[in-house]
C-alpha cells in the first residue's frame, strides 16, 4: 500500500515568492527563512519527498532547490543526517532604544509570604498514577470542548461526596460549578451581584486587596466589618449590602474562627435581607488543635455560596476551584460562566476526580497536615519569649504580634536578612475600624524543606 503523504516528516511553513518559477521561488523562500533567523541554525528540514508532497510539486524541484542552497552555504546535507540549516552568524537586529531603568526590587533569599503551600510537597507519583487511570478510562467526548459549563460530572460527583464528608457541605453535583480558582469564582459572583443591581458587599476588615479590587472592578462598593478574636463582626450588618464575603473557618489573615453566634447572625441576616453569604473556605482542611470546624454553608445551603480550591491542599498551579451554588442563583452563575467549560483542562478534572475517589487526596492532606503542624510547632518554639503568636489553630500562616511601634523596624530587619515577609497592616481595609496592631503575617507553608531551617533563623534574627 502506498504510504500517505500526510505521515511524512515535519511541517514547514514557507511563503513562496509570487511571479517566479517553482524552484527559484522555493529556494528564495528557504533562503529568506534562514537569513531572517526564522529557521534556526541546525534545524532539520523535511526530506525532498515529504516537502514535495506537502507543496504539491515535483520531488526533483525540491531536490534542486536544496542542492542550490547547499552550494551557497545556506544548507548542509550529510548522509544519515538529512538536510539542515547551516551554522551561520546570527542576523543583526535593528538597534532598540534602551529601556527605562526602574528601581530594582531587593532580592530575597528566603520567603515567609503567606498564601502558598510547600510546592515541593506536591504528590507527583500519586498524581501521575491517577492521571494514567483517568486517561485510560476517559470517554472520547472528554476531549471535546465541554458542553456543560459546570465542568466534568465525574469531578463534581467526587467533590460532592468529599465535601459532605470532610467539610459538612450539602453539595448536590448539579449545583457544583468548577472554576479556575477562588478569584475566578469570585469574579463570576461579582458579575451576578452587579446584574442583580447590588451596589455594596460587606467584607472583613482584614483581607486580600485583590479580592476587594475585583469587587470594585465589578462596580461594587466594599464595606469593612470589624474583626476580632471571634472572627468578623457579623452583627449589625446593613440591609443595603447584597452580599457578605467571609473566611469563617480561619479568618485571613488574623486566623480567628467565626464563632457559632456570629455564624448564626450572618445566616439570619441573609434570610432576612435576601442577600448572599460568600464563604471562602480558606485553610478549612488544615486544622491542628481541635475538632474540625465545618463549613458555614451547612447552616443554610440556600443562602450561602461555598467556595473551595486545591490551591493550598495540592498546588495553585492546577488552577482548580469549585463553588457550591444555591439553587436560586445557579442559572445566573452558569450564564455568567458561559456555554462551555473553558476554565480547567478536562483531563485535570478527571485526574482530580480519580485522585479523590482513590483516597489519595485524603492521604495527601493528612500527610501535609502533619508536615505543616511540625513547622508551626518549630516556629512557635523559635520565637517563644520574644513575640506573641496567634492564629495558629489552623492554616499555613501565623501572626507574630510585635511591640507597639516596631513593625517598620522588623520589616527593615527582615529585608536586611534577605527575608520576604508581610506586615498585618498590608491586609487592612482602608476604611476598617480596627485597633492598631503591629504584627507580621508569617506563611510557614511557603519555604521548601531544604530552606526551612535557614528561613526560620532569618526570621528570628529579624525580630525586635
Amino acid at each position: 500500500m502506498t504510504e500517505s503523504w500526510a505521515t511524512f516528516g515535519a511541517d514547514l511553513h514557507l511563503e513562496l515568492t509570487a511571479g517566479r518559477g517553482l524552484r527559484a521561488g522555493l529556494a528564495e523562500a528557504l533562503r529568506e527563512a534562514a537569513r531572517s533567523g526564522r529557521l534556526a541554525p541546525g534545524t532539520r528540514l523535511p526530506s525532498s519527498r515529504s516537502l514535495a508532497a506537502d507543496l504539491g510539486i515535483a520531488r526533483n524541484t525540491v531536490a534542486e532547490a536544496y542542492a542550490e542552497l547547499v552550494a551557497e552555504g545556506w544548507l548542509t546535507a550529510r548522509q544519515g543526517s538529512g538536510t539542515r540549516v547551516a551554522q551561520r552568524a546570527r542576523p543583526r537586529r535593528a538597534a532598540q532604544p534602551a529601556p527605562l531603568r526602574r528601581p530594582a526590587r531587593p532580592g530575597y533569599a528566603y520567603s515567609l509570604l503567606p498564601g502558598t503551600p510547600d510546592l515541593g510537597g506536591f504528590p507527583r507519583a500519586a498524581w501521575l498514577s491517577a492521571a494514567r487511570r483517568a486517561l485510560a478510562a476517559a470517554p472520547n467526548e472528554a476531549f471535546g470542548y465541554g458542553s456543560d459549563p459546570r465542568g466534568r460530572v465525574e469531578l463534581r460527583e467526587a467533590l460532592a461526596g468529599y465535601l459532605a464528608r470532610a467539610r459538612g457541605v450539602y453539595a448536590d453535583p448539579e449545583r457544583i460549578v468548577l472554576c479556575a480558582g477562588f478569584v475566578h469564582g469570585l469574579m463570576l459572583l461579582a458579575r451576578v451581584l452587579r446584574a442583580r443591581r447590588v451596589r455594596e458587599v460587606a467584607v472583613e476588615g482584614y483581607g486580600l486587596d485583590v479580592h476587594r479590587d475585583l469587587l470594585a472592578g465589578a462596580g461594587l462598593r466594599t464595606r469593612a466589618m470589624g474583626v476580632d478574636g471571634a472572627g468578623a463582626v457579623t452583627t449589625g450588618l446593613p440591609a443595603e449590602a447584597g452580599a457578605v464575603l467571609l473566611t469563617p473557618a480561619h479568618q485571613f489573615p488574623t486566623g480567628a474562627a467565626l464563632t457559632p453566634a456570629r455564624r448564626t447572625a450572618v445566616v439570619d441576616w441573609a434570610r432576612t435581607t435576601g442577600g448572599l453569604v460568600l464563604e471562602d473556605d480558606y485553610d478549612g482542611e488544615f486544622r491542628y488543635d481541635r475538632q474540625q470546624i465545618g463549613a458555614l454553608q451547612g447552616l443554610d445551603p440556600d443562602r450561602v455560596v461555598y467556595l473551595g480550591t486545591a490551591s493550598k491542599s495540592l498546588a495553585p498551579g492546577l488552577r482548580m476551584g469549585w463553588m457550591v451554588v444555591p439553587a436560586p442563583a445557579l442559572d445566573e452563575v452558569l450564564a455568567m460562566k458561559g456555554r462551555v467549560d473553558w476554565t480547567s483542562s478536562a483531563l485535570d478534572q478527571l485526574t482530580l476526580a480519580e485522585f479523590i475517589r482513590s483516597g489519595a487526596y485524603d492521604r495527601h492532606v493528612r500527610s501535609m497536615r502533619m508536615r505543616y503542624r511540625r513547622r508551626r510547632d518549630e516556629l512557635v518554639a523559635a520565637v517563644s519569649g520574644r513575640v506573641g503568636v496567634s492564629g495558629i489553630a489552623a492554616g499555613l500562616h501565623a501572626v507574630l504580634d510585635l511591640p507597639p511601634g516596631t513593625e517598620r523596624e522588623a520589616l527593615r530587619s527582615a529585608a536586611w536578612q534577605g527575608l520576604a515577609v508581610q506586615p498585618l497592616s498590608f491586609f487592612r481595609h482602608p476604611d476598617a475600624a480596627v485597633a492598631a496592631r503591629d504584627a507580621l503575617v508569617v506563611g510557614y507553608g511557603t519555604p521548601p524543606n531544604s530552606a526551612w531551617s535557614a528561613t526560620l533563623a532569618a526570621l528570628v534574627a529579624s525580630l525586635p
